[in-house]
This record gives C-alpha cells, sequence and structure tokens, in this order.
C-alpha cells in the first residue's frame, strides 16, 4: 500500500503525542499537533480534517503497514497506547518485511543498465547489504569507510533543504586561516563531497565560493529574501577540476610519468575523466589529464612522492619540487635536532 510523506507526517506526529503519559489527548488535540507538524515540515497550511485523524489512526491500528498499534479510548475522549513502551519506530523487521525489500531491490537492479541508474548499483548492494545484516545471526559483509568525529554533518539536511526550497541562509563561518569567525549571507546551490568531507558551493555578493561544512558554526534560513537560483550543473562546473577548488582560468594540459611499480593503480584509478595514457616504457607510463592547476591537483601528485614526476607544465613542475624541496629541508632540519 503505498503511504504519502503527509500521511507518514502526521503517522509520527500521533505516535509521539500518544508516546506522552503526562498528557491526555483528544481528537481535537491530535488534529491540532498533526496541522502544525504539516506546516512545520511544509511550510504551508494543510487542512486536516476530523476524518483524516481517525483514518490515521484506524490504519495505525491495522496491520496493513505493520504497526498494529495498541491505540485505546478512555473517557470515551481520550487516545493512549495500552502498551506504555510502544512506538511505531520501535517495530521489529519481519521476515515478509525482508522478502518484500529484497523484491524491490531485483526490481531494481533491473535498470542499473540504464544511464539514469547506472550509479545506482553500488547503493543497491548496500541496501542489499542492510537488508542481510538485519536477518538474526548475519553480519554486514560491506564495511564502508566513515568518521565518527566528522563535524558539519547536520547541516547537510539545513542546506539540501534550503537550495530544494530556494532559500538563502546565513552562515556562521570560522575557516582554518581565520582568527575569530564570519557572518555571511549566501545563496546555496550545490552540496560537494570529495576526499571524505561536505562542500557547500555557495553564491556571496554575486560570486561564487565554497565552504568547507566542518567549518560551518551555524546556519540560520533567511525567510522573505529572493533566492539566486544558478542552475549549476555539478557535473559541468567541476568538469575540469581535481577537488572542489574552481579557479578562474582555464584547464591545461598535465603530464607526469608513474613508475612501473605504481602505474596500474593510477590506471584503474585516474587522476581525472580526461587521463590519457601517452607512452608505455619500460620504467614506467606517461600520462596526460586536463585540467585547472588547483591545490587537490598538487595533493594528489605529492601523495605519490618519488614514484611520480610532473613533466609538464612547466609551473606546475617547478612548484612540486619547490615543495619536495621544502619537504626535505624539513627532514634534514629534523634530523639535526635528533642528532
Amino acid at each position: 500500500m503505498a503511504v504519502n510523506k503527509n500521511a507518514l507526517i502526521r503517522y509520527k506526529t500521533i505516535d509521539k503525542c500518544l508516546q506522552n503519559n503526562y498528557r491526555e489527548w483528544t481528537l481535537d488535540d491530535l488534529i491540532t499537533v498533526c496541522s502544525d507538524a504539516l506546516y512545520e515540515y511544509e511550510g504551508k497550511d494543510i487542512d486536516v480534517s476530523k476524518r483524516t485523524v481517525q483514518l490515521d489512526i484506524q490504519m495505525m491500528r491495522s496491520d496493513k503497514l505493520g504497526y498494529n498499534a495498541p491505540i485505546v479510548v478512555y473517557n470515551r475522549k481520550f487516545y493512549k497506547y495500552d502498551d506504555p513502551e510502544y512506538s511505531i519506530v520501535n517495530i521489529p523487521v519481519t521476515d515478509k518485511d525482508i522478502k518484500v525489500m529484497n523484491e524491490a531491490i531485483q526490481v531494481l537492479r533491473q535498470f542499473k543498465d540504464f544511464s539514469l541508474f547506472k550509479e545506482m548499483d553500488g547503493v543497491l548492494q548496500r541496501l542489499e547489504d542492510s537488508v542481510y545484516a538485519s536477518q538474526k545471526d548475519n553480519r554486514a559483509i560491506i564495511h564502508l569507510d566513515k568518521n565518527e568525529q566528522l563535524k558539519g554533518l547536520e547541516f547537510i539536511d539545513v542546506i539540501y533543504n534550503a537550495i530544494q526550497n530556494k532559500k538563502v541562509i546565513k552562515v556562521s563561518y570560522q575557516s582554518f586561516s581565520a582568527r575569530t569567525s564570519s557572518v555571511m549571507q549566501v545563496h546555496p546551490q550545490l552540496l560537494k563531497e570529495f576526499n571524505n568531507r561536505w562542500f557547500l558551493l555557495a553564491s556571496h555578493k554575486q560570486k561564487m565560493m565554497t565552504l568547507a561544512l566542518d567549518r560551518i558554526l551555524n546556519i540560520d534560513v533567511e525567510n522573505g529574501v529572493d533566492y539566486v537560483d544558478l542552475q549549476i550543473d555539478g557535473d559541468t562546473y567541476y568538469k575540469e577540476v581535481i577537488g572542489v577548488t574552481v579557479a578562474n582560468y582555464r584547464a591545461q594540459r598535465v603530464q607526469f610519468w608513474v613508475d612501473k611499480k605504481n602505474a596500474p593503480y593510477v590506471i584503474t584509478k585516474p587522476f581525472h575523466s580526461s587521463q590519457r595514457t601517452i607512452e608505455i616504457r619500460d620504467d614506467g607510463t606517461i600520462f596526460n589529464i586536463f585540467v585547472q592547476h588547483n591545490f587537490e591537483l598538487e595533493r594528489l601528485i605529492l601523495g605519490f612522492g618519488d614514484s611520480i614526476e610532473v613533466l609538464k607544465p612547466k609551473k606546475l613542475r617547478d612548484r612540486i619540487l619547490k615543495k619536495l624541496k621544502q619537504s626535505v629541508k624539513n627532514y634534514s632540519e629534523i634530523d639535526k635536532k635528533t642528532s
């Protein structure tokens, strides 16, 4: 049975009310809180009728959604759960639920070869793994890299909703280099994930800027301020860069050599979508990429240490060489201190 979003909001609201044993809930009370909840979620008045809430209670009592909620009426007008520990969010996943979810996964898999769904396969695999792990005595097979201490994730929903609803936001932000935080009004355009960090691409005073979510201190939605939607397509905007830093100059060809041992890794996991193999030699492989020169490109190259050499352009080669010389100097100074 299909259930729309507003119905789910009402079920969740009624459930939260009936868990509160310190208050008596009449039908009119439930109608009011459901109306308030829908206004909070949707941002507009939605008329919730007496009949609607009565049908909601009837649905929650039934097994159509698997709730079987023990809702009772006492003193002929007050509603409560007969079991004070009950909640619709605590319902265990049944074998039937698992079967249905597995069937849904198999249906979605039929579409994986269509271009619209070509990136869905990894998502389906993780979903399938979660369903499998939910069964008794089964452990998860897929382990995803995650950082439990990563900051800023609590802002993702706020930013996502602001972009979706075309809302301007006021952001309190402190970069790593700033001594104090600053407050700015921005027009959020896009959320971007890179290297296990999240970033916000936003327009500020008619200029584009990238804000790291882990440096955001607070966000407030600015109601009543006209939002400017720049219709940014992420694939196009980030087409010529590695990472999230988009400069204001044209991309250029970067040619680099990778030794024989590490070349297979670069072939199977390219630096950039524009990567091409130029020459395979006995000592390694020469590659080309067409990208803007930014911080992330330098970090990627430096991460390969002595197994890589930038051949062109000279400006990037000289910059990498300068950083390597500074690195050698740092180690030399440490050796002097420890000797």
